[in-house]
């Protein structure tokens, strides 16, 4: 059929396949380096498969997790700083996989833009490929969307979905009693929630993302950027070698909202906040924005990115093995009777 003088293409309107599958081809270095054992196919097909026997398991129970990064990616798309916003993005699925006692086997993301920048989304993606390699799971598919009209040329959205697995029975929580050691892995910062907050609190200060870092080097909106931390091979590590009977991941919500979450009815936990120092980024926070205790508690990790309860006869072996896992441990106080998070000391 002849076309008119008039007619139109699907890259008038916007949207540029040939880009799509130029970026297909960029990432597929880095996703073949998240390749792990049972991994059976490469990307750009229909779907991705993935062999569970070939993974090591003999009867799995499948755990899946998905989520996003949040307004933390205004701050990415505004400085251009591209590289690391991937890592958040697998962070934020993955250690929820492993508060549940699972390993993280691989994972997807759905990535939709205005327009498709090639360079611009491959650093993106290289950012979730690192992500998953910390985390051991393969990056075995995913979805790029250009939607002109849906989002501004220069804005993009990330959401990701992780499915790990577990033999029957290891689930977590399980176990845990009155009496058990509370330790709190460190945080690398804001990681990923609260950045509506973090946002309000910057436009107090009158600082603009390239501004001197007030509480570190660099520019204040690199310190932010400062990815998630991955806790998943630390805590399989301690899940393995005995007494761990509880995790859980500190976003939304904070130690305040979170800790309840894998904690039986009836029970509660002891937490003395001069435990450890409270971050500079958390500190400046507090001290620009006004935040009273209890807010820092529930919007922020407040340092604090993961809280394991162990038994208390191999609080001391899980702390060191987490140790030299690399992770900085902090015991914060205990699993007590009655429900809820009661707060001794200060913040500081």
């Amino acid at each position: 059929m002849a076309q008119g003088s008039n007619g139109l293409s699907y890259a008038q309107a916007g949207v540029d396949i040939d880009a799509g599958n130029a970026l297909v081809e960029a990432i597929k270095p880095a996703a073949k380096a998240t390749a792990r054992p049972g991994v059976m196919a490469g990307l750009g097909g229909f779907g991705a498969l993935f062999d569970l026997r070939a993974a090591g398991y003999a009867d799995p129970i499948l755990v899946a997790a998905t989520d996003g990064v949040g307004t933390k990616l205004r701050i990415a798309i505004d400085t251009g700083h591209l590289d690391s916003i991937g890592i958040d993005l697998v962070a934020m699925c993955v250690n929820d996989l492993v508060c549940q006692g699972a390993e993280p086997l691989f994972f997807l993301d759905y990535f939709a833009t205005g327009r498709l920048d090639v360079p611009a989304a491959t650093r993106i993606v290289g950012g979730i490929a690192e992500g998953c390699r910390i985390a051991g799971c393969a990056l075995i598919g995913g979805e790029t969307a250009e939607m002109p009209g849906m989002y501004a040329a220069e804005d993009f959205d990330l959401a990701g979905f992780s499915v790990g697995a577990m033999e029957r029975g290891a689930a977590l929580p399980a176990g845990v009693a009155a009496g058990d050691v509370l330790l709190g892995l460190a945080s690398d910062g804001v990681h990923s929630n609260g950045f509506s907050l973090v946002r309000k609190v910057a436009e107090r200060a009158g600082l603009g993302w390239d501004a001197p870092c007030p509480f570190g080097d660099g520019s204040l909106g690199a310190a932010l950027l400062t990815p998630t931390r991955i806790y998943v091979r630390p805590v399989l590590d301690a899940l393995r070698a005995g007494g761990l009977h509880a995790a859980a991941h500190i976003t939304g919500g904070g130690l305040t909202e979170n800790l309840p979450r894998v904690l039986p009815e009836g029970l509660g936990a002891e937490i003395d906040l001069g435990a450890w120092s409270l971050p500079p980024v958390f500190d400046w926070l507090s001290r620009t924005g006004g935040l009273e205790t209890a807010e820092m508690l529930k919007t922020f990790n407040a340092g604090i990115g993961m809280v394991l309860a162990v038994a208390p006869d191999r609080a001391e072996a899980l702390a060191a093995l987490l140790r030299e896992a690399g992770e900085r441990v902090m015991p914060l106080g205990h699993v007590s009777e009655g429900a809820g998070v009661r707060y001794t000391g200060h913040l500081a």
